[in-house]
């Protein structure tokens, strides 16, 4: 059986660009949908169907286009036109993106209406709706302000409360006021069209589709369940009609009359694919009626009232053929420092700057999908915990593996891997991959990724990259690399550790698309796929031995801390300041103070005083080899090398050069080290010399730090006098 799946998002209001969360909740659906597209089902690859777009109707957006002097369909198009940078720029991979002011929309909204009217769930009554008197119009939920009936918060809409998540109707708020003018509206009667969700089949309908296992998250069924009340009297009929003037779709039959926006905007999940599906060729009926066919969709914990009350209930009795084949999954809101993010207080996070920042969008897409699991809670984004984790793991531990064996194959072997591997390696491939209960790490890890527990699958990955690394720190390939009598086993040694840095790639596929094709064109794969995961078919080393690869290039650069500083909204003008995002930036910074030597114009430091051959002959300078090099996690200045100085044995350095440096760039490179300095304990260590490196006094004059690398033909331990 093959599964076949339609993957929705909720459809951000064209009114305004997107922000963050619009992206945390993209991402978290792209990875999902990406993992699904790597699956099988027997021989056949799993059906996966991607749609998204934009609401589009309403009154705030008919009266934005009116103070522009342009239609709405003008502003909306303005709108959408500026969607791509976004969905590009962050490797979202929607199928279709449509809009719900479409043909393909007016048409499946007003046959779900028919329906309803003919199964007796729609009727018509005079009510009294909110008038503005300023404005001279009829006020749509969305156009009132008020405090909730419910509990009180202020500010909220005249729907639906995003504090507590409770419906109701405009005018049970307190206090409320029109959004166009501020004026208090009044009552004038209105003949509108409800839907009857009090009916008695809603609630049964209701209490079973929430009940069913697997529907949605036990906290959210519960949270619901106490909306419908025990025997359904906490339903209330819903008002799907608006007065003109609005831009909407019409209410067949019904002059004047247009569908409030959350009846069609739901729609549009369908419209868009069918629309999609129209440009495909492929039978939208057909498609709805199949029984494997299921329908995913992601949604904020905001909005739930509408997505589990009144759009599953009226698809249900409008005969909408995957109703019962639904899965819905809630999340809950991206914070800042435990905050609720707010652009005046600077806790606004621009998806736009994001990029124009030269930030790469992978390193958001690993740090969301490392901290969401399927529960519906909030996800905190703090400036030094994403340095921290982007730079530990995707550097320190995932790339950090092919920069380290990659050179190897190609200045030793002509970029061949090994044709078979010892038994010491296929082990060490074993432990990395299969658990000591026996169970393959990729079985796990694509149940987790199933169950939206991304969080737990990036973890067993890291594990993986954990044991990769760990055996290349055992085998040392530099070490091996200058012994000639060696060579077989430093092609054994890299082979290994790229074998198991391609499995790395490959689950982290999902996460991490932009780098996984570049690693797939680097290493010869047409393109990943889950089976190429199977330890016990033998394919994870049988599909690389002997394989001849590309040559290696940098596939991410860490986190610059200076980035973060830049990333947040400037506070608004007597704002209260919010905590600091950046990595320390909650100490003030210290005044720097100025240098103590003479400088010149250019900001070079004076010769120093005379001394004496004597003296200069008690700084002990050697050359040294870098065999490793990493970040320092905490640390926004310090690198740690691993030195080799001749002594047959390494050291340990700590030096401040990483606003200059890559790690991978200096592994391999020779240097220069102050041998018989005293050793320092540090937080992070202990340094055992000093490397030496060139800088500036005034750093503004003349900015960097470099390294001393000497010629070639110098070997590690060679005194420099």
């Amino acid at each position: 059986m093959t599964r076949k799946l339609f993957v929705t998002t909720a459809l951000p209001y064209a009114n305004a660009a997107f922000h963050i969360g619009h992206m945390m909740e993209y991402i978290q659906a792209d990875i999902w949908v990406r993992f699904q597209r790597m699956q099988r089902d027997g021989d056949a690859p799993r059906e996966v169907h991607f749609v998204g777009a934009d609401d589009t109707h309403g009154t705030p957006i008919m009266i934005a286009a009116e103070k522009e002097g342009i239609t709405p369909q003008e502003f909306v198009a303005k709108i959408a036109a500026g969607r791509a940078q976004y969905l590009d720029g962050f490797h979202i991979a929607f199928d279709n993106w449509y809009s719900t002011d479409s043909p393909e929309n007016v048409e499946l909204s007003q046959g779900i209406y028919r329906k309803l009217r003919d199964a007796g769930l729609i009727q018509t009554k005079t009510v009294d709706r909110f008038f503005d008197p300023v404005k001279g119009m009829f006020l749509a939920d969305r156009n009132i302000k008020g405090e909730c009936p419910k509990c009180g918060a202020k500010d909220q809409y005249g729907d639906n409360c995003e504090v507590c998540g409770a419906a109701y109707q405009p005018t049970d708020l307190v206090n409320p006021f029109s959004v166009f003018t501020n004026a208090t509206p009044v009552l004038k009667p209105s003949e509108q069209y409800f839907f009857k969700l009090s009916d008695k089949r809603c609630y049964e309908f209701l209490r079973d589709w929430l009940n069913t296992p697997g529907r949605l998250q036990p906290e959210m069924v519960n949270k619901v369940s106490e909306w419908l009340g025990e025997a359904g009297e906490k339903l209330a009929d819903w008002d799907i009609s608006r007065d003109a003037p609005y831009f909407g779709i019409p209410i067949p039959d019904a002059p004047g009359k247009y569908f409030y926006v959350w009846l069609d905007a739901p729609v549009g999940y369908l419209a868009s694919l069918k629309n999609y599906f129209g440009k495909k060729g492929i039978d939208y009926d057909a498609f709805l009626q199949d029984p494997n066919a299921e329908q995913i969709h992601f949604i904020g914990k905001d909005i739930v009232s509408f997505h589990l009350l009144f759009w599953p209930a009226m698809l249900k009795f409008a005969d909408h053929p995957t109703i019962d084949r639904m899965r819905v999954a809630v999340h809950g809101h991206l914070t800042v420092n435990n905050e609720k993010m707010s652009k005046s207080r600077g806790t606004g996070i621009s998806p736009l700057r994001y990029l124009n920042l030269g930030m790469n969008p992978e390193w958001l897409r690993y740090y969301i999908a490392f901290k969401l699991n399927s529960k519906v809670e909030d996800l905190d984004f703090t400036g030094d915990d994403f340095v921290a984790r982007v730079n530990s793991d995707l550097i320190g531990k995932y790339v950090n593996i092919a920069s380290r064996c990659a050179g190897f194959i190609a200045k030793k072997f002509d970029g061949k891997l090994a044709t078979s591997l010892s038994a010491n390696a296929q082990e060490w491939i074993k432990r990395a991959l299969v658990t000591p209960e026996g169970v393959e790490r990729q079985a796990s890890i694509a149940a987790n990724f199933e169950s939206r527990e991304f969080g737990k699958a990036l973890r067993e990955i890291m594990e993986i990259a954990d044991f990769a690394n760990q055996y290349v720190d055992e085998n040392k390939p530099w070490i091996l690399a200058k012994d000639e009598s060696k060579l077989a086993e430093l092609h054994d040694v890299c082979t290994t550790a790229l074998i198991l840095f391609r499995q790395l790639s490959i689950l982290l596929s999902p996460v991490l698309p932009g780098v996984a094709a570049n690693v797939a064109k680097f290493l010869n794969d047409e393109q990943f796929d889950w089976t190429q995961t199977n330890v016990a078919s033998g394919v994870v080393a049988n599909a690389m031995l002997g394989r001849t690869i590309g040559a290696y290039t940098h596939l991410m650069t860490r986190v610059d801390p200076k980035m973060i500083e830049d990333l947040f909204d400037a506070p608004a003008a007597g704002a209260a300041p919010a905590a600091a995002p950046a990595a320390k930036a909650e100490k003030p910074a210290k005044a720097k103070a100025a240098p103590a030597v003479a400088v010149t114009e250019t900001g070079i430091e004076v010769i120093a005083p005379e001394i004496s051959v004597d003296d200069f002959f008690k700084v002990d300078l050697r050359i040294a080899r870098i065999v490793n090099c990493e970040h320092v996690e905490g640390s926004d200045k310090l690198l740690r090398l691993t030195l080799d100085a001749g002594e047959g044995r390494h050291r340990n350095v700590f030096s401040g050069i990483k606003s200059m440096y890559q790690p991978e760039d200096l592994i391999g490179k020779l240097t220069v080290l102050v041998a018989n300095l005293a050793p320092r304990k540090m937080k992070f260590g202990v340094s055992e010399g000093m490397v030496m490196a060139a800088s500036a006094v005034d750093e503004k004059a003349n900015p960097g730090i470099y390294i001393l690398n000497p010629w070639p033909g110098a070997e590690p331990g060679m005194r420099i006098s």
